[in-house]
């Protein structure tokens, strides 16, 4: 009996301990969660060395590159008033290769309000008194389409929260305006956006090679699932009520392309044969086995080896070091001898490492596409790095509290991720949207024409 306990107990110790190491290296933490320094304690530390901080010797250095000619308000000509040889007066000749110094200032901003008056006038026949109605003359809203875009533009991309939306337009643009206009505004702006944003969403479910990932969002103190599929040319979210294979089935609508995700179940729904593991989920998983104390530890170095070989290759194909020959001729024995590691690992019946091998050997299929073709990568990290600013987002905040500010949290965070691999300026964007909005007008189109 007691013989028992102590044999439960060791069990219960490994596994608080296994628990208690886990970080963003060798589990599915994110790097946030490592606390400050953590990263000093990863591994060996490095080296010395005796070169100073900053830039070094040769170093080519980045400088503000000055603006045209055209782009410049104002000029000031600077002329040497003596002669530095024998002093005498000097006339102010231009030099066509005179020195250029430019100062970039922001002049005080002052906002722009129009007053629409609605006169009342009399009928010198009958003496009715008739008020003008303004329709189709005054705006719906008593803010222009470029401010309701800079409120949009704080709250939904930059994530300022509400009350300092408000501040910052006092602060910056001398502008008042209410918590609750700000919450009106967001409205208007997420109607405005919404043609661009399913249009994206159409582009996304055509693409070739799509990344997904997913992370907690917080709906009225709820718990939520936050996706995104990321394109080369496109970026969209969307917040669902959670993350099982039917919620998150309709989201990839006809399940065309190549998906590039990791090991989740819910991803079920999808060909094994068209998709793509990210090995940077794995190669933590191995991280995780070469840190244990039991069997486990040398099947993780052994995997940890073979996974970085299959990087160096990656990276040598990508940087032009090898042709696409070599590059497959080299990843077949790594792929052969990493599986087999995995079957090995998988005999060895080894708790908590030979159920995850299996799990791998599940996906075998999907473990190297990316060798034959060279538009989908071996990792996941595109969406990883699209989801980031939305997590960043909400460890600043409480979320959203409302169906509609899910709907405008997805739409602002898709167009200004788009924009940006775009080359459109979100702010001139978002403007144009709600300018069209106001006037009944064409809307801009986020993405180019197809041919």
């Amino acid at each position: 009996m007691l013989k028992d306990m102590v044999v439960e107990l060791k069990a219960v110790v490994a596994a608080l301990t296994e628990k208690l190491g886990q970080n963003s290296r060798n589990s599915h933490k994110p790097p946030s969660s490592d606390g400050p320094g953590a990263a000093k304690n990863f591994g060996k530390p490095k080296p010395g060395s005796d070169r100073k901080r900053g830039g070094q010797k040769g170093h080519r250095g980045r400088h503000r590159e000055l603006l045209p000619a055209d782009q410049v308000d104002a000029v000031v000509d600077v002329f040497p008033s003596h002669c530095e040889g024998c002093a005498k007066p000097l006339p102010k000749v231009p030099d066509i290769c005179a020195s250029r110094t430019q100062v970039t200032e922001v002049p005080p901003i002052k906002p722009h309000t129009t007053e629409y008056r609605q006169h009342a006038v009399t009928c010198t026949c009958c003496g009715h008194a008739t008020r003008a109605t303004g329709s189709g003359i005054i705006p719906l809203s008593p803010f222009g389409p470029r401010l309701m875009a800079l409120v949009a533009l704080l709250s939904g991309v930059y994530h300022l929260s509400r009350r300092r939306t408000v501040q910052a337009l006092s602060d910056i643009l001398g502008v008042r305006i209410s918590l609750g206009a700000v919450s009106a505004v967001e409205a208007r702006v997420s109607d405005a956006v919404k043609v661009a944003v399913d249009g994206a969403w159409q582009v996304a479910h055509q693409a070739a090679v799509k990344h997904t990932d997913a992370t907690v969002w917080l709906s009225c103190g709820v718990t939520r699932s936050l996706w995104t599929i990321a394109t080369s040319t496109v970026t969209v979210f969307k917040i669902v009520s959670d993350g099982s294979s039917k919620i998150v089935a309709p989201l990839f609508d006809s399940l065309k392309g190549i998906l590039v995700s990791d090991r989740a179940t819910v991803f079920s729904f999808w060909a094994m044969h068209r998709r793509q593991i990210c090995w940077a989920h794995l190669l933590r998983k191995f991280v995780a086995f070469s840190e244990r104390g039991d069997a486990g530890k040398q099947f993780g170095i052994d995997l940890l080896s073979y996974t970085g070989l299959l990087f160096e290759y990656w990276h040598a194909y990508k940087d032009g070091k090898i042709d696409k020959p070599t590059f497959v001729a080299w990843m077949k024995p790594v792929q052969t001898q990493l599986e087999t590691c995995l079957r090995r690992a998988v005999a060895a019946k080894i708790k908590h490492v030979s159920g995850s091998c299996d799990d791998i050997l599940k996906h075998q299929e999907a473990l190297w596409l990316f060798v034959q073709r060279d538009d989908v990568e071996p990792t996941n990290n595109h969406a990883e790095r699209e989801l980031r600013q939305f997590v960043m987002w909400r460890k600043r905040s409480f979320g959203t509290q409302s169906e509609r500010g899910n709907i405008f949290a997805e739409r602002l965070m898709t167009v200004s991720h788009t924009a940006r691999k775009q080359n459109v300026n979100v702010l001139a964007f978002l403007t144009e949207c709600c300018r069209a909005q106001t006037s009944g007008t064409a809307l801009p189109r986020l993405l180019p024409t197809p041919p």
